[in-house]
């Protein structure tokens, strides 16, 4: 089992940043692929970034949904088994809740394919 909790969501106006956290409970967390998926008003659940893990690399493999990239930055710190989304030149479309979520393996677009989430955090950009 592996217990998320998500934070750093917020309030912020249009162009501004964010970097949201996620804290995963178990020691293993260098074994589980990490991602960011978002929930906006009246819409699907929808993928954002993702991270490998990395086995014995010390580089991992990012993706992103074509909508975040060159904006939205993910990272993750084994140490502190902790996954980072750096979210720069924020857009009032970017509003909706994040959530984190975890998955042993390759890592996926999928959301279906996770086993482990948080609870959400909100981020509310305004125009």
């Amino acid at each position: 089992q592996v217990q998320l909790v998500e934070s750093g969501g917020g309030l912020v106006q249009a162009g501004g940043s964010l970097r949201l956290s996620c804290a995963a409970s178990r020691r293993t967390f260098s074994t589980y692929a990490m991602g960011w998926f978002r929930q906006g008003p009246g819409k699907d659940r929808e993928f954002v970034a993702a991270i490998s893990w990395s086995g014995t690399s010390t580089s991992y493999a990012e993706y992103y949904a074509e909508s975040v990239k060159g904006r939205l930055t993910i990272s993750r710190d084994n140490a502190k088994n902790t996954v980072y989304l750096q979210m720069n030149s924020l857009k009032p479309e970017d509003t909706a809740v994040y959530y984190c979520a975890a998955r042993a393996g390759a890592v996926s677009w999928s959301a279906g394919s996770y086993d482990y989430w948080g609870q959400g955090t909100q981020v509310t950009v305004s125009s």
